[in-house]
């Protein structure tokens, strides 16, 4: 059994879809987010925080209910890194996960102590992107 929730996002990235379709993956419902945190104003990111912290306790639960044998926090790094959520419940969240099964952290600039702790942490770069190469937008169906 897997379970999947998705920090800082507004639930309708492209991976998302795919997930839906395999047996056993579990999408856990977190709050969309609406914008990006650099794009925030400090009351959308001070709302965003409780969201995301509020958000952070609930699958914590949610992970010690249903012990699901991979867990991946998608985007927990960057939720760290721009402030969205704290330590403590971050550290809260992880421990419940890796209680349970593999744990995975994903997003850029992750801190050195949930590298130490996480079984997984990944971070994937662009180096080539067609919105640097070509100034695309977004497409539906590829990046969302």
């Amino acid at each position: 059994r897997v379970l999947i929730a998705q920090f800082l996002k507004d639930g309708r990235s492209g991976e998302l879809a795919a997930f839906k379709n395999l047996p056993g993956v579990e999408i856990y419902p977190m709050k969309p987010v609406q914008g990006f945190v650099f794009a925030m104003n400090e009351e959308e990111k001070r709302l965003t925080m409780e969201e995301q912290c509020a958000q952070a306790q609930a699958l914590k639960a949610h992970i010690e209910q249903i012990r699901p044998e991979l867990i991946v926090l998608d985007e927990l790094n960057v939720a760290l890194s721009t402030g969205m959520l704290d330590r403590e419940k971050a550290e809260a969240l992880l421990d419940a996960a890796l209680q349970c099964g593999d744990t995975v952290a994903t997003g850029r600039n992750a801190p050195q102590w949930l590298v130490e702790r996480a079984d997984y942490v990944s971070e994937i770069c662009a180096v080539k992107h067609p919105f640097q190469t070509e100034g695309l937008d977004a497409r539906k169906g590829i990046e969302y």
